[in-house]
């Protein structure tokens, strides 16, 4: 049996203006290094063999800080695009509330939490998907099923199609899955790959509202 644990970065400075990132490459708050702390903190008992984020700053410091506390320098790290957060296209920089206003809570919806509704220029989260779980089948899951356990810090979507497949959500259900800034998420996974268990170990009681 292994661990997962996928983390989402912290609060970055995109993130604290209420505008949709993407692939705009910010980097975290004070307040996001913190809960990248606090997210270490719920870690200590775990061993962590490897560790994978995306090639985005947020996510990158997010895990830096991370490593710092459990003093994890030594372990081998990965940066890639699959892992990186979803292309909002048109709606990059805008913000989101503004933009829910604007278009009515239907629109919104559909272009910040559908399965596959297309925003213009960018990516739905099942294109994330498409990227995300092939890197994790042959770079992740391969050291899971040895027993290694494996740390991912990523974004909120990359993590979305992830959670998607290891949790086997199906389409429907896929606008009502969330995943929020700073939150720890642990799975065991066995020797086949299949999950056991999941327990969430840091939750933010704002997610969904960020």
């Amino acid at each position: 049996m292994a661990y997962l644990v996928l983390v989402r970065h912290g609060q970055s400075e995109w993130n604290a203006l209420g505008l949709w990132t993407g692939w705009t490459d910010v980097g975290l708050t004070k307040q996001g290094k913190k809960e990248a702390k606090l997210a270490a903190k719920h870690l200590h008992d775990i061993e962590i063999h490897a560790a994978h984020t995306s090639k985005l700053k947020r996510a990158k410091e997010t895990l830096h800080e991370i490593k710092k506390v459990l003093k994890l320098a030594h372990i081998p790290t990965t940066e890639h695009e699959a892992l990186n957060e979803r292309n909002y296209g048109h709606l990059t920089g805008k913000n989101k509330w503004e933009i829910q206003k604007k278009h009515g809570e239907e629109q919104f919806k559909k272009w910040r939490r559908s399965w596959d509704h297309p925003i213009p220029g960018g990516e739905s989260l099942k294109d994330v998907y498409h990227r995300v779980i092939p890197y994790f089948e042959e770079k992740i899951l391969t050291d899971l099923k040895k027993g290694k356990n494996v740390i991912v810090a990523a974004h909120g979507n990359s993590l979305r199609a992830l959670v998607k497949h290891l949790e086997q959500i199906p389409d429907h259900e896929v606008p009502y899955l969330e995943f929020g800034i700073g939150e720890v998420h642990v799975y065991q996974i066995d020797d086949k790959g299949r999950m056991k268990s999941k327990e969430i170990r840091v939750e933010n009681p704002k997610k969904g509202k960020q």
